[in-house]
C-alpha cells in the first residue's frame, strides 16, 4: 500500500477538454485517501474534504480578447509560435495572480507531489520546487518535442510527425524535410523567445527559488501521456513515460440513459442520427456565417436527424431534423446504437471516444493536433476530412453519404475499437498505479534516463559523429592529396621519358 499523500494538481488551460481528460484520475486519487488540491480555470462549488478546487477563472475574460476568430487566420510558423508564447505567458500569470494560489504560496501548507499539465507553462513548474515536492507531468495529447526534452526521450523526426502538422508517421522525402525544418524553427524559437519569457515570469513569481528554472525542468519523475499505440502508432518511450489514452473514459462503460428530449429524438429517428460537435474550445456560434449556412442547408437535405452542439438558444433557419443544445452527454450519445456518424473538430478526446464507441468520423479540423488526428482517421480508414473554412455543400453531402453508406468505415472503426479495448488494465488503473509507484519510491529516480545529463550535441551524437566524420574527411583528404602527388610525380616521370625518347630520335 501507499501512505496517503498531499497532492497539488495544476491545470492552467482554459479549454475544458484538458481538464476533463484528467478529472476522473484526480478524483480516483482522492477516493484512494490522497488529499488532492486542484488549480484549474473553472472552479467548483462541490465541497469534499479530500478534493479541493482553486479556480483561476479570470482567464475567461482575458480569453475573449483572443476569440475563436484567431484560429482561422493563416500565419507563419514563427508568428504562430510567438502568439502561442504570449498565450501561455497569459495562462501562467493568470494562475500565479489568483488569490487562492497566492495564499497557497504564502501559507504554511506542504505538498508531497505536484501534478503538472505540461503545456510549456514552464514557470508554473516552479510550484514543485516551492513545496519541495515530487513532480509528475500529464499531457492530454501524448508526447511532443518539448515533453521528450523534459524526459530525455529521443523521437526520430523521420517517422514522428510534429504535433501541429497534418503529417502521419508515414512521410515521404518532402514531408520529412518539412518535419525537420519545423522542428528546427520550434527549437530555435523556444530558446530565443519562449524560455526567456518564462524565465522572467519564474524570477518574478519565485524570487526566493531554491532551484533555477533549468533544474526545475530536470525534475520530472513520471509523464502520463494521453495516447495509446492502438490509437496512433508505435513509437519510442522511456519507462517513466506511460500511455494513458482514454483516461477520461468511464470503463467498463455502461451508457446512461439519455435525457428525455434527446432520447425521444434519437430513438424515433428511422434513418439514424448524426452527432455534430466542435468540442469545448471552438464554438459553433463563432463559425463564419457562410460556413454555418452550408452546414444548415446540407443537414436539412439529409434523411438522418442531426444533434448539433450549438452555444446559442436560437438557430436561425433551423431545419426540423436538427436538434440544438449548448451541451450534450457526448459519451452516452456516441454509445447509442442509433447514432451512425460523428462530425467532429478532431480533438483527441473526441477521437478516442469515436474509436471506443465505434463510430466513423467526418473531421473538420481547425488547429492544434486536430489536423493530425483527422489524418490518422483517414489513414486507418474510419474517417474522412474537410476544410471547415472553405466548406462546400456538395463535398459535405457526398462525404456524409459515403461515410453512412459504405460499410468499410464502420468496419475499420470496430477493428480499432477492439484493439484499443484489448488492454490488461484500464488507463485509469495504470495512471493511478504509476502515480503511487512514484510516491512509494520517493520520485523513482532509478527510472531517470542518463540522457538528461547530456547536452543537445552529446545526446544526438553530434560531437562524436563530428569527430568521426572529421577524421574520416581528413584521412580522405590525405589519400586524395597523396594520389594527386603521385599523379604529379608520374606525369613528371612520363614527361621526362618522352622528352628523352624525343632527343634520342633526333640524334
Amino acid at each position: 500500500g501507499v501512505q496517503s499523500a498531499k497532492i497539488l494538481a495544476v491545470f492552467p488551460f482554459p479549454g475544458k477538454s484538458q481538464y476533463i481528460f484528467a478529472e476522473q484520475y484526480l478524483r480516483e486519487l482522492s477516493r484512494r485517501d490522497h488529499n488532492v488540491t486542484v488549480i484549474n480555470t473553472f472552479g467548483s462549488n462541490e465541497s469534499d474534504p479530500n478534493f479541493r478546487v482553486i479556480g483561476a477563472t479570470k482567464i475567461h475574460k482575458l480569453m475573449e480578447a483572443f476569440g475563436s476568430g484567431d484560429f482561422f487566420q493563416p500565419a507563419s510558423q514563427w508568428s504562430m509560435l510567438t502568439m502561442t508564447t504570449e498565450f501561455l505567458n497569459m495562462l501562467t500569470t493568470n494562475v500565479l495572480e489568483e488569490d487562492g494560489v497566492k495564499q497557497l504560496l504564502e501559507g504554511k501548507e506542504s505538498f508531497d507531489l505536484v501534478i503538472l499539465e505540461t503545456v510549456q507553462n514552464d514557470a508554473l513548474f516552479g510550484l514543485a520546487q516551492h513545496f519541495n515536492a515530487l513532480t509528475i507531468g500529464i499531457s492530454s495529447f501524448g508526447t511532443d518535442q518539448h515533453i521528450d526534452e523534459l524526459m530525455g526521450n529521443i523521437s526520430p523526426l523521420s517517422y514522428n510527425p510534429m504535433l501541429l502538422s497534418s503529417r502521419t508517421e508515414h512521410m515521404n522525402y518532402e514531408q520529412r524535410l518539412w518535419n525537420i525544418w519545423e522542428a528546427s524553427v520550434g527549437w530555435i524559437h523556444k530558446r530565443l523567445i519562449h524560455l526567456p519569457s518564462q524565465q522572467k515570469l519564474y524570477k518574478q513569481y519565485f524570487p526566493e527559488a531554491s532551484k533555477t528554472l533549468e533544474q526545475v525542468l530536470d525534475n520530472f519523475s513520471l509523464m502520463l501521456l494521453g495516447q495509446h499505440f492502438s490509437l496512433s502508432y508505435p513509437r519510442p518511450y522511456l519507462p517513466n513515460m506511460i500511455e494513458v489514452g482514454g483516461l477520461h473514459l468511464k470503463q467498463p462503460k455502461e451508457a446512461k440513459p439519455l435525457p428525455e428530449q434527446i432520447a425521444k429524438f434519437v430513438e424515433s429517428a428511422k434513418h439514424g442520427v448524426i452527432y455534430f460537435s466542435m468540442g469545448s474550445n471552438i464554438k459553433s456560434s463563432d463559425l463564419p456565417v457562410a460556413t454555418r449556412t452550408t452546414l444548415l442547408k446540407t443537414f436539412a437535405s439529409l434523411k438522418q436527424r442531426v444533434l448539433w452542439k450549438f452555444e446559442l438558444e436560437q438557430l436561425k433557419d433551423q431545419p426540423e431534423n436538427v436538434l440544438i443544445s449548448k451541451w450534450f452527454p457526448q459519451p452516452d450519445i456516441l454509445a447509442h446504437p442509433n447514432v451512425k456518424l460523428f462530425i467532429t473538430h478532431g480533438g483527441l478526446l473526441s477521437t478516442i471516444e469515436s474509436i471506443y464507441f465505434g463510430k466513423p468520423v467526418l473531421g473538420l479540423p481547425v488547429f492544434y493536433d486536430q489536423h493530425l488526428n483527422v489524418e490518422r482517421a483517414k489513414q486507418a480508414g474510419y474517417g474522412l476530412g474537410l476544410d471547415l473554412i472553405n466548406l462546400n455543400g456538395t463535398d459535405l453531402q457526398n462525404k456524409i453519404v459515403e461515410l453512412l453508406t459504405n460499410p468499410s468505415y464502420a468496419q475499420a472503426v470496430q477493428l480499432k475499437s477492439t484493439l484499443f479495448k484489448d488492454q490488461k488494465d484500464t488507463p485509469l488503473e495504470r495512471a493511478v498505479w504509476w502515480t503511487e509507484y512514484v510516491i512509494r519510491h520517493k520520485g523513482a529516480m532509478h527510472l531517470r534516463s542518463a540522457s538528461r545529463n547530456l547536452s543537445f550535441l552529446q545526446l544526438h551524437g553530434v560531437d562524436t559523429w563530428g569527430l568521426i566524420c572529421g577524421v574520416a574527411s581528413l584521412i580522405g583528404l590525405i589519400i586524395l592529396f597523396t594520389l594527386l602527388l603521385l599523379l604529379k610525380i608520374l606525369r613528371y616521370i612520363l614527361c621526362r621519358q618522352s622528352t628523352k625518347s624525343a632527343k634520342l630520335k633526333n640524334q
